[in-house]
């Protein structure tokens, strides 16, 4: 099963299959069990985060998996987050280090700075002032660049990214890089198709990876007349067409558009049918008419983060 998956070449020739697991938002106590789910279905790409806060149950599944001879590590590939906080050049490596403990690895495949805005360092993910307006560091994610470089000659990490870069900031890091991003991990479905992004990445060689590709249902500060990706009438009418769900056309759209895809779910059911992408293939007619759905439809902005100086989307540069 997991051969059906294809692999992309990042520009440092490693690999990484096209479809994972996302687990932002994925409830405490749950991941654990979606995760081995997900092996056993043929998932061998996982992103995780920090900030997430349940990088240790996705690390129990693995192990578990691995010693029970289902996978070897180096079949799994796995993505984690430098979270705001961690900018600071002293923090960087000790944040991946309780990353890796949590997952229970002696290296990450992939490591990312998870936004180019810094908050302020300490002990909270999310300091806040009584207002709920954040506490911000200055920090220039440059520095912290120069940092996951480090990362790299260490062994800790094989490749290194970004998320949340706007392409401005992307070609800032490239400027200075001694090592290039692989990725820029950004906000991809039909309401946000990144297209003048993708292509200005592309030219770099850095590759898209879309999270939020089915819009993100389950966000939690949804209102109830916000526009639910999957219930469009016309996303669910080419899905009609095709005898497939709506979020198996979403998930096909991104690869076709050459983007790596997350899409989260806790749901074994919805694991195995997010899989299930690989027997079908978009027309070139109906790939033209989902990018005509585009629409600038951000569904995470983080206005609170407006006037710090690294905010990607502020401004709406893309």
């Amino acid at each position: 099963m997991a051969g059906s998956v294809p692999n992309i070449v990042f520009n440092n020739g490693k690999t990484i299959p096209i479809l994972g697991l996302g687990t932002w938002g994925s409830p405490p106590g749950e991941v654990t069990q979606a995760v081995k789910d997900a092996i056993d279905i043929g998932y061998r790409h996982f992103d995780c985060a920090h900030a997430y806060e349940n990088e240790h149950e996705v690390g129990e599944a693995i192990t578990s998996k691995i010693a029970e001879g289902v996978v070897k590590r180096e079949e799994i590939f796995v993505t984690s987050k430098l979270w705001n906080t961690f900018h600071r050049v002293d923090l960087v490596e000790g944040a991946l280090r309780a990353t890796l403990k949590n997952l229970k690895l002696d290296y990450i495949d992939l490591y990312l700075i998870h936004w180019p805005m810094g908050y302020k360092e300490g002990d909270s993910l999310f300091p806040k002032d009584e207002n709920g307006i954040f506490y911000r560091s200055d920090v220039d994610y440059l520095d912290t660049w120069k940092e996951m470089e480090k990362l790299v000659d260490a062994g800790l990490a094989k490749s290194i990214g970004v998320s949340n870069f706007n392409a401005r900031q992307i070609d800032r890091v490239c400027e200075s890089a001694r090592i290039k991003p692989v990725v820029n991990q950004v906000e991809c479905h039909p309401y946000l198709t990144q297209k003048k992004l993708s292509e200005h990445c592309a030219k770099k060689n850095i590759f898209i990876t879309a999270y939020s590709p089915l819009g993100t249902p389950n966000r939690p500060w949804a209102k109830p007349d916000d526009p639910k990706l999957m219930d469009d009438p016309k996303i669910v009418s080419i899905a009609n067409r095709y005898g497939k769900s709506s979020a198996q056309i979403l998930i096909r759209y991104q690869i076709q558009k050459g983007h790596i895809v997350i899409p989260k779910s806790v749901n074994k059911n919805r694991i195995q049918s997010n899989f299930e992408i690989f027997d079908f293939k978009l027309s070139d007619e109906d790939i033209a008419l989902i990018d005509s759905f585009d629409c600038n439809g951000r569904y995470l902005m983080l206005e609170w983060d407006f006037g710090h100086k690294y905010h990607p989307f502020e401004h709406d540069e893309y």
